[in-house]
């Protein structure tokens, strides 16, 4: 039998917000599996809790996304130029166990390739998992029958991440589970998830989220500096962090994740920056010789101009547009009436690496589907947004197809391509704007509307600011009078009849 402070304890701890009863698409969507949840729900009551639900949902919407390469797996990878393009299935993967030296057994940069690419072009991370998954791929055979093997040994480490990403989701905001469905059923991450290798990042980026929401700094830290040793967005929410550590004075977690984040990133890097600095310094200097490319708002100017411009201009151009994006952020973070969570900030950081790079693989969109999720949890903002994700996916194969099928011109021509283009900036830019406005008028967060603070935030959540200037010194009094949910006050977790 419990105790009573046991009992008293269970009356005050918050209930879990049902998305059925806030969102009114979950709510529409429930009608598929029965409608809403009744008052007389028994949450948590059986072995269906919301994190293996989600989970197993994940793991269905993996292997859908399997199914959907089924056409490249049986022979597209291997056969025609363009037969991967118009099916709509083509991945790096299998293609690279031979093209970076895995079939011959060649070690990540420290054995030069044969070819334009001397070295393996992906961070040290990235490289071990791609041996990692070498080693596991049987070495007789014909070589397509080890590609075969090897997409498949890295489809099923990459599931183990998408379930991984998918877990950390759901548990970050504690009172809001079911946000984890977003992740779950994003579709373009399911068409996305073996192209190539980053949802392992990705996954580590999640769950240094989930850590440092659970007040670890120095496992935040860590993580995200394994993240950053696989590919180099994740460093990006450094820089969130510390503007709203700086607000709220939380100046030593700051430094604990930081300084983790550091050693770890040294701990991956550093033996091979020893001995095979060539092969290890391949990635920057790639990163920094390519030419513009796919996806991205510069290759439209490229493709529709006389004068091109060139590459080193281009990247003083983009570097600049992402520093004025930070300024952007950081002001944003300084002067917001109501102090933003950070998963607001870590979107809006990644977002504007996204949409000022000058390349756009289709993949990259899954590193904004976990933050989207806890910046945004709005059912029909992340649709609308996945649905011009999966125009670009659908429209990046089609002018490749295009551009490969030679007299026949079978997909979308270059014109087309410029559209689908415009579909992913205008999508990713709407979800933006819907972020900063939930920024500007917290009343609006769906996560705030429930009454918590910052449940992803730490040591952030629920702090009070000692730092603000601008209009967050001056917070808006009538935000009270039009917001009729429950509201939460400055340094009280969860507290509510407060001011905004």
């Amino acid at each position: 039998m419990p105790s009573a402070e046991s009992t008293r304890a269970s009356v005050h701890e918050p209930e879990p917000v049902r998305p059925t009863k806030e969102d009114e698409v979950a709510a529409a969507g429930s009608e598929l599996i029965g409608g809403p949840l009744g008052r007389r729900a028994l949450l948590g009551a059986s072995w269906w809790t919301p994190v293996r639900v989600i989970a197993l949902v994940a793991i269905g919407m993996f292997a859908l996304g399997l199914v959907q390469k089924a056409p490249c797996y049986n022979g597209a990878w291997f056969f025609g130029a363009s037969s991967q393009y118009t099916h709509a299935c083509y991945s790096d993967i299998p293609h690279l166990y031979q093209g970076r030296g895995f079939a011959d057994g060649l070690v990540p940069y420290f054995d030069r390739l044969p070819g334009d690419m001397q070295y393996l072009e992906y961070p040290v991370l990235t490289g071990v998992f791609m041996e990692v998954a070498a080693w596991l791929t049987p070495g007789s055979g014909t070589i397509q029958y080890q590609e075969q093997w090897y997409w498949m040994v890295n489809a099923g480490m990459l599931m183990v991440c998408a379930s991984v990403i998918a877990v950390c989701v759901t548990r970050t905001h504690a009172r809001r589970p079911w946000d984890g469905l977003l992740v779950a059923l994003a579709p373009a991450a399911a068409l996305t998830a073996t192209i190539n290798w980053d949802l392992l990042a990705v996954a580590l980026t999640a769950a240094a989220m989930l850590m440092w929401s659970r007040g670890r700094s120095l496992a935040f830290g860590v993580l995200l500096g394994l993240a950053t040793a696989a590919k180099l967005y994740p460093f990006l929410l450094l820089g969130p962090l510390l503007v709203l550590c700086w607000r709220a004075g939380r100046w030593r977690e700051f430094g604990t994740a930081l300084g983790g984040a550091i050693i770890a990133w040294v701990v991956v890097n550093g033996p091979v920056m020893l001995f095979a600095f060539e092969g290890w310094s391949k990635f920057y200097t790639f990163s920094q010789e390519r030419g513009v490319d796919f996806g991205s708002f510069w290759l439209i100017m490229a493709q529709n101009s006389d004068n091109p411009l060139s590459t080193e201009t281009v990247n003083t151009l983009a570097t600049l547009l992402m520093l004025v994006c930070c300024a952007a952020v950081a002001a944003l973070a300084l002067t917001a009436p109501r102090r933003p969570r950070f998963a607001q900030l870590a979107f809006l950081i990644v977002a504007a690496f996204i949409l000022t790079n000058k390349v756009y693989s289709p993949q990259y969109v899954l590193w904004l589907v976990p933050l989207a999720a806890l910046a945004r949890p709005k059912w029909r903002d992340f649709l609308i947004w996945q649905a011009c994700e999966v125009a670009y996916f659908l429209g990046i194969w089609m002018y490749l197809a295009y551009t490969t099928s030679g007299d026949a011109h079978k997909g979308l021509p270059t014109d087309g391509y410029h559209w689908a283009i415009g579909m992913h900036l205008l999508g990713t830019l709407y979800l933006c704007v819907m972020v900063v406005r939930d920024i500007f008028m917290p009343e609006r967060d769906p996560v705030r509307r429930s009454g918590d603070d910052d449940p992803s935030g730490g040591v952030l959540d629920g702090a009070e600011d000692v730092f603000v200037f601008g209009p967050a010194a001056r917070p808006r009094q009538h935000e009270a009078a039009q917001f009729d949910g429950p509201l939460v006050e400055w340094g009280r977790r969860g507290a509510s009849g407060g001011s905004l």
